[in-house]
């Protein structure tokens, strides 16, 4: 009754919305294969049936690109909003090692995966009515379920009828009419733990950021338990066939690094042909990163996957304003701080930009500007030196809002 009530709600409008955003990606990637055409830098190119489409490009076989985003938290549900403008064919990876607020009640009552961070991941590419939203997002402000997120328990009860939590945010998915797919790291019930520079040991990803500032010890490294920890068979295959991996942003060591420390998925990702890129915190984040600059979080990721993971770095360089910035530094955090010179020594190419958005008193990377940035070097940096993958993309250099295009148009250009 729930699913029809949801079902509903969203309306035809909205997915109809839904299907043009898709086809907007679409006719997106399609104006830039065809001007490579017309200025003959590419030739010879032939589709999968053999028909060579050099001259004009106008019959092409389209295939968005591939974008794996790995992480969780705000910082991932926000740049997901800007992705799915641009690409349908988005994998979100998500971290199930929170274990505080809301989530982590539902994971000890229940005894399920804690839903929070899945949750902002589906509602980020869903096409939803706005008020669906806020259902999804209202919070209990009384009673036992005070603090408690609608979504999260709407989530609970599509677990408890499903024979898996992946099959639960599927049905989910279906419901919302998501852009992609969202799925968490693993299926097991994993604990994040933590070793500070004073040696001592934390367990809980709550309690991390807590007790370094208790202990005023910067963290050490961060570990899984159990030890050894599967990946879902579908995370390993999405990073595989992936055109490029975007890591973060996020909260490095309880959001970020719980994903790359399940097994097999660092494997995947340094086996995978696609670009591995990581988006850089726009602020430091107290009980984590005080004090890090750009390439420290990159120092850290090394430290606990090796050296050579990353091949790009996306940093903002615009200036946060004077009177947002003070209660900041009052709770101890700061902007990054970009080090140029120790990307140059790492052989990590650092891409710089104005990326910074205000909301309400809170500081985030601009959705749309960031996934600009990420179009931008998915075509020049990674599509366009591939001429067998090239013929298969089109236009990233046009703003989203001007294509402008309906499932008959898209089709007819193809």
């Amino acid at each position: 009754m729930i699913g029809t009530v949801i079902v509903s709600a969203i309306g035809l409008r909205t997915l109809k919305e839904g299907v043009e955003v898709i086809n907007k990606g679409r006719l997106y990637w399609i104006k830039k294969m065809k001007r490579l055409f017309h200025h003959n830098r590419l030739k010879g190119i032939s589709d999968d049936n053999g028909i060579d489409h050099s001259a004009y490009g106008k019959n092409i076989h389209i295939q968005e690109p591939k974008i794996v985003v790995i992480g969780g938290g705000t910082g991932l549900s926000t740049m997901l909003r800007g992705l799915k403008k641009y690409t349908s064919n988005i994998t979100a990876v998500v971290t199930v090692a929170d274990d505080g607020g809301g989530s982590g009640l539902l994971r000890q009552d229940l005894g399920m995966l804690p839903p929070g961070d899945i949750r902002n991941c589906i509602l980020a590419l869903a096409s939803t009515e706005p008020i669906m939203e806020q259902l999804l997002q209202y919070r209990f402000t009384e009673g036992s379920l005070k603090g408690q997120s609608f979504g999260n328990l709407f989530l609970a009860a599509m677990n408890g009828i499903s024979s898996n939590f992946e099959e639960a945010i599927k049905k989910v998915s279906d419901v919302l009419a998501v852009t992609g797919r969202v799925l968490p790291v693993t299926l097991q019930d994993i604990q994040l733990c933590a070793v500070l520079e004073n040696g001592v040991k934390v367990c809980g990803e709550s309690k991390i950021g807590q007790q370094k500032l208790i202990h005023n010890s910067p963290i050490k490294k961060v570990y899984l338990m159990p030890e050894h920890v599967i990946p879902l068979p579908e995370v390993v295959e999405a990073i595989f066939e992936a055109d490029m991996i975007i890591i973060g942003p996020g909260s490095l060591y309880t959001s970020i690094l719980p994903n790359l420390l399940v097994k097999g998925v660092v494997k995947a990702i340094r086996n995978s042909n696609g670009a591995k890129l990581y988006i850089c915190n726009v602020m430091t984040q107290p009980g984590e990163t005080e004090g890090y600059s750009a390439y420290d979080h990159i120092a850290a990721i090394e430290k606990h996957a090796g050296k050579g993971l990353i091949d790009y770095c996306i940093v903002n360089k615009q200036e946060v304003p004077q009177a947002l910035l003070e209660p900041y530094i009052d709770d101890g955090a700061q902007p990054v701080t970009i080090d140029r010179s120790r990307f140059e020594r790492g052989n990590i190419k650092l891409l710089e930009g104005n990326i910074l958005k205000v909301f309400h008193t809170y500081i985030r990377h601009d959705t749309d500007k960031l996934a600009s940035m990420i179009a931008g070097l998915i075509f020049d940096e990674v599509l366009s030196e591939d001429e067998k993958r090239i013929g298969h993309y089109a236009d990233v250099k046009d703003r989203p809002e001007e294509r402008q295009v309906k499932m008959t148009s898209s089709a007819n250009n193809e």
